[in-house]
C-alpha cells in the first residue's frame, strides 16, 4: 500500500506544477482551430452559389434564392494561413461606402435571394484603400427558366449590318422602370468555345475578344443601348462557315447581372442602306447601289422593289408605308438601275435587299414627282 501511495505522490505534484493547465490550453487551441475549420466548412456547405470572375475585381455570384454566404478576401494570402489570418482585426470593410462590423482579411457576403451585391472595399486602420471587389448577383437558371431566357435573349438583342465587311451593330431597349449599363461584351465565332479571351480597354468602352480563329473589337454606343463590333479576320469573299455569337452582360443599379446572347450569320442580319435616286425625267427614274454596299456588284447583287403612287400625301412622313400602292415591281441588276414610270405617277419608292439570301429589305427611298408642261420635276428626295 505504501508503494501505491508513493506512485500517486508524483501525480499530485504534477498537478500542482501546472503542467495539466498547459495541456488544457493546448486542447482549447486545438478546439479553437477545429471550430474555425468547422465554421469555414459550414459556410461552404451553406453557400448555394457558384461564382466566377467577370473581369479583375468583379465577382459574379450565381444564386438560387436560398440564404447563403460567400467569402471574399482583401489581400491574397497563402491557403494555409487563410483562417488564422482572419483573426487580424486591423482590416476594415465597407459596403457601398458604409463601414461594416466585420473585420479581418476575409469578409462573408451574406446572400438573401437576389440581395448581397455591392461595392466591397477593405481599408487599413488609417483609412487607406487596400483593395476592392464589386459583387454582382446573377440568378441561377433552372431548365424551364433556361428555355424562357434563351427565347428572350434572342428577341432582346437586335443585330444588323449594312454589308459584308465584318462590321455589325446590336442594340437593345431598356424598360422605363429599369436602368443599367453594359458591364462586359463578348463576341466570338461559335466554334471558338473557351479559347476566346476578352479584355476591356481602360476607358471601359471598348472590348477586344481574340482566339486563334477570330479577332473582334466592340465598343458601346454613347447612349449605352447598343454596341458596334468588327470581326477583323472576316473575309467578305469567303463562305461564312461559323456563326457569330454576341453576349452582352448587363449590370443594373441594384448590382444584378443579366446576360443576353444572339447567334447569327452576317447574311442573316444584312440590311443594305437606302438606295440613291439620282435621276428623274419624263419617262423613268434612275437609282444606284448604296455607297456602303460591297463591290463588285456582280458578286454582291441586289434585288430592288419599286412602288408607284398616283396621288400625293403631303402630310405623310413616309408615303411609301402610309399610302396604298398597287402591285410592286421587282428588278434585279448589278449596275445602275432604271425603271419606266407610268403616266400620272406622283410618288416613286425604291428599296433593296441581298439577291442571294433571304435578308431584310432596306428602308424606302422615295421621290415626289410633279408634272408640268410635259416635264417631270423632282420635288423632294429622301
Amino acid at each position: 500500500m505504501k508503494e501505491v501511495h508513493k506512485m500517486r505522490e508524483p501525480y499530485k505534484t504534477e498537478r500542482k506544477t501546472g503542467e495539466p493547465s498547459n495541456l488544457r490550453l493546448e486542447n482549447k487551441m486545438k478546439l479553437f482551430v477545429v471550430s474555425i475549420l468547422c465554421a469555414f466548412l459550414l459556410v461552404s456547405s451553406q453557400n448555394p452559389t457558384t461564382h466566377w470572375t467577370l473581369q479583375p475585381n468583379v465577382l459574379v455570384l450565381e444564386v438560387d434564392g436560398k440564404p447563403g454566404q460567400q467569402p471574399i478576401s482583401c489581400l491574397e494570402m497563402p491557403e494555409n494561413v487563410v483562417t488564422s489570418d482572419n483573426t487580424n482585426q486591423d482590416i476594415i470593410w465597407k459596403k457601398n461606402g458604409v463601414e461594416e462590423a466585420q473585420r479581418g482579411n476575409w469578409y462573408l457576403v451574406r446572400l438573401v435571394e437576389s440581395l448581397g451585391g455591392g461595392n466591397y472595399t477593405c481599408h487599413s486602420p488609417d483609412g487607406t484603400l487596400l483593395n476592392y471587389t464589386e459583387v454582382l448577383i446573377q440568378q441561377k437558371e433552372t431548365k424551364r427558366r433556361r428555355i424562357l431566357v434563351k427565347n428572350q435573349q434572342q428577341d432582346y438583342l437586335k443585330c444588323s449590318t449594312q454589308n459584308y465587311n465584318g462590321e455589325f451593330h446590336c442594340s437593345w431597349t431598356w424598360d422605363s422602370k429599369r436602368v443599367g449599363k453594359a458591364a462586359f461584351i463578348k463576341a466570338q465565332r461559335m466554334s471558338d468555345g473557351q479559347n476566346s479571351h476578352c479584355s476591356v480597354e481602360p476607358s471601359r468602352h471598348q472590348w477586344m475578344c481574340s482566339s486563334a480563329q477570330s479577332n473582334f473589337s466592340c465598343s458601346v454606343d454613347d447612349g449605352g443601348s447598343g454596341i458596334s463590333c468588327l470581326d477583323w479576320q472576316h473575309c467578305p469573299y469567303a463562305e461564312e462557315r461559323r456563326q457569330v455569337q454576341v453576349t452582352v452582360f448587363v449590370r443594373t443599379h441594384q448590382f444584378l447581372l443579366e446576360s443576353y446572347s444572339k447567334q447569327f450569320y452576317l447574311s442573316e442580319i444584312v440590311k443594305p442602306d437606302k438606295v440613291r435616286i439620282s435621276k428623274v425625267n419624263k419617262t423613268l427614274v434612275e437609282w444606284s447601289y448604296p455607297s456602303s454596299w460591297n463591290t463588285p456588284y456582280s458578286y454582291f447583287p441586289l434585288t430592288f422593289q419599286i412602288s408607284q403612287f398616283s396621288r400625293q400625301c403631303r402630310k405623310c412622313e413616309n408615303p411609301c408605308t402610309e399610302l396604298k400602292h398597287s402591285k410592286a415591281s421587282i428588278l434585279s441588276s448589278s449596275d445602275v438601275c432604271q425603271f419606266k414610270v407610268k403616266q400620272k405617277i406622283k410618288v416613286v419608292c425604291v428599296r433593296a435587299k441581298d439577291a442571294l439570301c433571304d435578308s431584310e429589305w432596306s428602308e424606302w427611298t422615295h421621290v415626289r414627282l410633279k408634272r408640268g408642261e410635259g416635264n417631270r420635276k423632282r420635288k423632294q428626295q429622301q
